[in-house]
């Protein structure tokens, strides 16, 4: 009788201790900590990978939004990008696409119920583009957030540090700010470590989508002249959509105005 019950106390401590480590596997699991960079291959965001790799930072994972609508030198300076560190980024993409959103979608309320598309992302209009990134980036760490605590790294310069009080409470860090990283410092690095977007920051204020309506006059210019595969493009979705792509100026207009100025020049020179 004691033996029966010596071994059935023996296998009732196996079990209990088993159950013990299962269940702390499980919170280990539960608690384990990611760290996201999110990157959207511009200066300040590049920078901070870099910058975190060389300081020999934990980096879990590195995401990019895309709408589909960056430049092109934009895409290749990712790809140059994922080469040197040698590890893949995350792309992320939008529900549906781009265009679908420009002058697809029907309104299904408000004052312009039943009309067709967004029209122009940015400042002028309404930055839906950048909503539809943001759903596209909280729907990925939503899944990541089930079995991980996530720790986001976001490309803010320190001389733009008030961009981080929006996300006071969240579990976010800044490394440049840190790091006490200025947005001409960060360029510089860049541009030291090989990298010049084909020379999109030597003509942008900002790098953007090329279809952002925040795009100062002298910039849109750049693109008429340097990069008219990209304006035809503009010139074809002004054509799907009623709004202007400024305030009170199709691209029509201004295509019309930048050929006057050509025209203009050819007859003083």
């Amino acid at each position: 009788m004691s033996t029966i019950f010596y071994t059935f106390f023996i296998f009732l401590l196996f079990f209990l201790c088993g159950q013990i480590w299962l269940f702390t596997e499980d919170n280990i699991t539960m608690t384990d900590i990611k760290h996201v960079v999110m990157f959207s291959g511009g200066k300040d965001s590049t920078a901070m990978l870099l910058l975190m790799i060389e300081k020999s930072m934990q980096i879990d994972e590195i995401c990019f939004a895309d709408t589909g609508m960056e430049f092109p030198e934009m895409y290749d300076h990712i790809e140059k990008v994922e080469k040197l560190i040698n590890r893949n980024i995350t792309k992320l993409h939008i529900k549906k696409n781009w265009m679908y959103w420009f002058s697809e979608h029907e309104k299904t309320r408000g004052k312009n119920k039943g009309q067709k598309g967004y029209g122009w992302c940015g400042k002028s209009h309404c930055r839906w583009g950048t909503t539809f990134k943001k759903t596209a980036i909280n729907h990925y760490l939503k899944n990541l957030k089930k079995e991980n605590e996530i720790i986001e790294y976001h490309g803010v310069a320190s001389d733009e540090w008030s961009r981080t009080l929006k996300n006071k409470g969240r579990n976010i860090k800044y490394p440049l700010v840190d790091f006490g990283f200025t947005e001409k410092q960060a360029l510089q690095y860049c541009y030291n470590k090989g990298f010049n977007w084909g020379g999109l920051y030597d003509n942008m204020v900002r790098v953007s989508c090329f279809c952002c309506d925040q795009k100062r006059i002298g910039e849109l210019k750049w693109i008429y002249n340097e990069r008219p595969e990209l304006w035809q493009r503009l010139l074809n979705m002004q054509s799907q959509t009623k709004y202007n792509f400024k305030d009170n100026m199709s691209l029509f207009e201004l295509n019309k105005r930048f050929k006057e100025s050509e025209t203009l020049q050819g007859k003083l020179f």
